[in-house]
């Protein structure tokens, strides 16, 4: 039998060790970055009469986009988490959103839609707030005829209960309307504001649109990644050089995703879109693509990764 003097006995144990260590990492399966849409409506449908939609609904989808559906896609897509947002079919009347919350468990958290300006709407706002796990409140500023109190105390009243409750503020609007909206995202520094579809760049003016993109200049301010509009639909604008210039006011700290959900929708529609946004942020780095696409809604919004 051969005999190993002490060098050669270290020598020998520490070449095995690094050969196993080696082998392991070799067939460790490579850790992938976390996905998170941020942004979808579901619908039980004009058929479920459990859930109806709201009598002052401004349109009224006939097909479901249910949640047992969005968890089929998700899980076919490898989309981790995703947002509710409540949509405006239902109004304040936030039945079906429970419901969705409470099929999706940890998987899905909401955006609430109250009204300021309605008699009892934001009543309910706190009581909701204890029952499911929200995110935000949304306001609406893009139908003439149904526009928020800008500059009245209603609004600040939304803003002020939304901060006491811990809650974001989704901002849905044209740009046109974004001046509105400025005093109370100055005023209440502290509480995050979501910035809803890019600020709708093509419904706009580039003159309006960059007072959206100067609000980059509020760190409570987050940029949402939703609605990318197609360049072979009217205005037939290109979207990557504005996704360029968000990306570079804002920061990819600052920026999160959502899309690609519908009734319609499977699960290679679904990782799809996710794909078409990576397409879009090719100018940044891959841990800052990481970052937009999911990493920063599980910073943000709680999620439990």
């Amino acid at each position: 039998m051969t005999s190993l003097n002490r060098r050669q006995f270290v020598t020998t144990v520490v070449t095995t060790s690094l050969a196993i260590c080696g082998s392991r990492h070799a067939n460790a399966v490579p850790t992938r970055s976390p996905r998170v849409d941020t942004h979808l409506h579901c619908f039980a449908g004009k058929n479920d009469a459990r859930f109806p939609y709201h009598a002052q609904a401004p349109y009224t989808p006939e097909a479901p986009a249910t949640p047992e559906h969005l968890l089929k896609c998700m899980d076919e897509a490898g989309v981790d988490f995703a947002v509710v947002v409540h949509p405006e079919p239902y109004q304040d009347d936030h039945r079906y959103l429970e419901h969705c919350l409470a099929v999706g468990g940890k998987r899905l958290k909401g955006t609430a839609l109250f009204f300021s300006d309605r008699e009892s709407s934001l009543e309910q706002l706190p009581d909701l707030a204890k029952r499911a796990d929200l995110i935000a409140v949304r306001v609406h500023a893009y139908a003439p005829d149904r526009l928020p109190p800008f500059g009245k105390p209603e609004l600040r009243r939304l803003w002020q209960m939304a901060t006491d409750l811990g809650l974001a503020v989704q901002l849905h609007f044209e740009p046109r309307y974004a001046p509105g909206f400025e005093p109370l995202i100055r005023e209440f520094r502290e509480t995050r504001v979501i910035i809803d579809h890019l600020g709708r760049p093509f419904q706009g003016t580039p003159k309006e649109h960059a007072v959206v993109v100067n609000w980059s200049r509020y760190p409570n301010t987050i940029m949402k990644m939703a609605s990318i509009p197609s360049n072979t639909s009217y205005p037939h604008r290109d979207i990557a050089p504005v996704i360029k210039q968000l990306t570079d006011n804002y920061g990819a700290d600052r920026m999160i995703y959502g899309g690609g959900f519908g009734a319609d929708a499977t699960g290679e529609t679904y990782r799809a879109a996710f794909e078409r946004a990576a397409s879009l942020l090719g100018h940044l780095t891959e841990a800052e693509r990481a970052k937009i696409l999911g990493g920063n809604a599980i910073r943000l919004f709680g999620f439990a990764a």
